[in-house]
C-alpha cells in the first residue's frame, strides 16, 4: 500500500502502562510457562504475524478488514489461522476493555493486584500476565555473572561501590522492578482506514521497594542503607540492562507475543479514538464486554501467580564464587543470588559471604 494517499498522520497513540514480558511461544498452540529457576537467554531477531491495518465499512458498522503483515516465519495453513484468530481476539478485548484495566502486575507483595477480573478471563490478559512472569526471568538472566551481560553489569557495579565506599566488600542489592510501556506509535489513516508504520515499546524500572515495605507494615533499620545501595545499582541497570532488554523487547522472539498484543492494541485504540460515535462503538467499546473471547480456564490466573511466586523463591542463579576484586586485588568470596528470598533482604543480591 503506497503511504502518500494517506493525508492525515496520529504520532504518540497512548496506551495504559502494563508490566509484561516475553514468552518464546514459537506459535504454540497451549500456555507453556519456563520453570522456574530456567535461565532465559537473548534470542535472535523475529518478525511474527501482527495486526498493521483495520478497514471499517461506513455502510456496515460490524463489518471490519484487517490488514495483517504474516511474519518471516512461513505457517501452514492451520497455524495461520489460529495466529489470525489470535490476533482479531486481542483487537476484540481491546477495544471492549477500557485502558486502565489494560494491566498485569505479578508482585509477591501485591496478591491482591495481579491483574483486573474481567481482562483476566481473556486470551489477551492471560498471555501478557504470563509474559511477565518471564519477564522477571529475562531480567534475572541478564544478571547473571558469568554472562556477557552479567559481567559487565557486576564490574560497573562494584567499580561505582568502589568510588563511593572505598570498597566493594558491602552487601548490595539490586532488586529492581522492570516495566515495559508503550512508547509511541505512528499510524496513517485515511477515510475508513488505518496503518500503523511504526511502533516502538519502551522498557523502564520501577522499584518494588515501597510495596516490600507496605507488604510487611513496619520501618526496618536497614532501609536507609539498603535503598542507597539500590539506588546505585538502579544507575547501572539502566545503563547496561535496559538497553539490552529494550532491544530485545521489540526485535526477539522471545517477545514475538507482546509485539502481536501491542499490534492489536493500536488498532482497537484507532478504533476507539476515531470512531468512538459509531454504533459499535457506543455499545461495545470500554463496556468490558469479554463474552465471546473469555478463557475456557478462569483459573489461568492463580496458577501463573503461584507459579511465579515459586520462581520468585528459587532464583535463577544461586552461588558462591571467589573473585579477585579487580580494584584493591583482593580475593574476597561473594555469594551472588537472583529471585525472590525467604528473608525480605535478599532478592537480586551480591554480598560479602
Amino acid at each position: 500500500m503506497d503511504l502518500k494517499f494517506f493525508k492525515r498522520v496520529i504520532s504518540g497513540v497512548t496506551l495504559v502502562a502494563f508490566f509484561c514480558s516475553s514468552v518464546a511461544f514459537a506459535y504454540a498452540q497451549s500456555l507453556i510457562l519456563p520453570a522456574p529457576g530456567q535461565m532465559i537467554p537473548l534470542s535472535a531477531k523475529f518478525e511474527p504475524a501482527l495486526m498493521v491495518g483495520v478497514q471499517v465499512s461506513p455502510k456496515d458498522p460490524f463489518r471490519f478488514n484487517f490488514i495483517i503483515s504474516r511474519g518471516k516465519t512461513p505457517l501452514t495453513d492451520d497455524v495461520k489461522k489460529s495466529e489470525y484468530q489470535k490476533l482479531l481476539k486481542y483487537f476484540l478485548v481491546s477495544l471492549t476493555v477500557p485502558n486502565t484495566d489494560m494491566w498485569v502486575n505479578l508482585s509477591p507483595y501485591e496478591a491482591d493486584r495481579i491483574i483486573p477480573d474481567n481482562f483476566s478471563l481473556t486470551e489477551m490478559g492471560r498471555d501478557l500476565l504470563a509474559q511477565d512472569y518471564v519477564l522477571k526471568q529475562i531480567t534475572s538472566s541478564l544478571i547473571y555473572p558469568e554472562g556477557e551481560v552479567g559481567k559487565k553489569f557486576w564490574q560497573k557495579v562494584y567499580q561505582m561501590a568502589f568510588e563511593k565506599y572505598g570498597t566493594t566488600d558491602i552487601p548490595l542489592d539490586t532488586f529492581n522492578k522492570v516495566w515495559i510501556v508503550p512508547d509511541k506509535a505512528v499510524i496513517y489513516e485515511k477515510f475508513d482506514t488505518a496503518l500503523a508504520i511504526k511502533s516502538h515499546l519502551k522498557v523502564m524500572l520501577e522499584s518494588d521497594y515501597f510495596a516490600l515495605e507496605k507488604s510487611h507494615g513496619e520501618s526496618r533499620p536497614e532501609a536507609a542503607a539498603q535503598k542507597e545501595t539500590q539506588e546505585l545499582s538502579k544507575t547501572v541497570v539502566r545503563e547496561i540492562v535496559i538497553p539490552a532488554l529494550e532491544k530485545e523487547v521489540n526485535e526477539g522472539e522471545n517477545f514475538a507475543l507482546l509485539r502481536q498484543v501491542y499490534s492489536s492494541m493500536l488498532m482497537a485504540t484507532w478504533f476507539k479514538k476515531a470512531l468512538k460515535k459509531s454504533i459499535l462503538g457506543q455499545v461495545y467499546a470500554n463496556k468490558s464486554k469479554v463474552a465471546g473471547v473469555e478463557l475456557d480456564d478462569p483459573q489461568a490466573k492463580e496458577r501463573i501467580y503461584q507459579q511465579y511466586l515459586e520462581a520468585y523463591k528459587k532464583g535463577v542463579f544461586n552461588f558462591i564464587k571467589e573473585e579477585q576484586d579487580p580494584l584493591t586485588q583482593e580475593v574476597i568470596p561473594r555469594k551472588y543470588f537472583s529471585g525472590g528470598a525467604k528473608a525480605w533482604a535478599e532478592g537480586m543480591i551480591s554480598d560479602a559471604a
